[in-house]
């Protein structure tokens, strides 16, 4: 009986982070090497993807070898990269791209450990990578009461801030993700460092705000 599920299942877990940036897809797959006590090896897609040839099938070969044995968890950040829809061939170049992806294919379900894939838009990703994750997780933008808690704990203790600050407020009217809510927090910080204040005043924190809407193209 137990060799019959050996054959059954398949070695590995391969999972889906997806969602809008900003929400946390990294962060968790590093509190899951800190919880499982193993290491997380992240992929730096630049190094690994290559215009020339052969040479990304290559450097994917070296990367699961070298891992193959070391319990690592791999995280494939950014994963549309690699792991994006094949296209129709129209040229050598097409054949080739969907030439990597099938290598990848075999590679991600041969693995034995944990691949995790993170991406905005699972919409990106190509169905043949969909149909072997064994889970697709979702990251949504934080949700008021969610933030209120962020905003809540996102501050140093010893830091001042304006008693007028009222995180339920801000919290209703400004939809932000955990990633802006800490670029925020530096931001005053060095803000009011450079101000030489003590004290994080609302208009410090709304300039803030201001500033990391802008950088998201959400107002000019």
């Amino acid at each position: 009986m137990r060799g019959a599920w050996a054959v059954a299942v398949k070695p590995g877990y391969r999972v889906l982070f997806h969602g809008p940036p900003g929400t946390g897809k990294t962060l968790t797959a590093t509190l899951l090497g800190k919880s499982t006590c193993r290491d997380v090896f992240k992929i730096d897609l630049s190094m690994v993807v290559s215009k020339y040839i052969g040479e990304t099938e290559k450097n994917l070969a070296r990367l699961f070898d070298k891992a193959q044995n070391k319990d690592w968890i791999l995280f494939f950040d950014e994963a549309d990269a690699l792991f994006g829809k094949r296209t129709g061939i129209r040229d050598a170049h097409d054949k080739y791209a969907n030439q990597e992806v099938s290598y990848l294919l075999q590679r991600i379900e041969t693995y034995p450990g944990l691949i995790i894939l993170a991406s905005n838009f699972k919409s990106n990703i190509d169905d043949a990578f969909l149909r072997r994750f064994q889970a697709m997780i979702f990251f949504p933008i934080p949700k008021p009461e969610e933030r209120q808690a962020l905003w809540e704990k996102a501050f140093p203790s010893n830091i001042k801030l304006d008693p007028k600050i009222e995180w339920a407020n801000l919290s209703r009217q400004f939809e932000l993700t955990g990633a802006s809510i800490m670029n925020i927090v530096q931001y005053c910080c060095i803000t009011a460092l450079e101000q030489g204040e003590d004290t994080i005043s609302l208009e410090n924190l709304l300039n803030g705000i201001r500033n990391e809407q802008v950088k998201e193209g959400k107002i000019v």
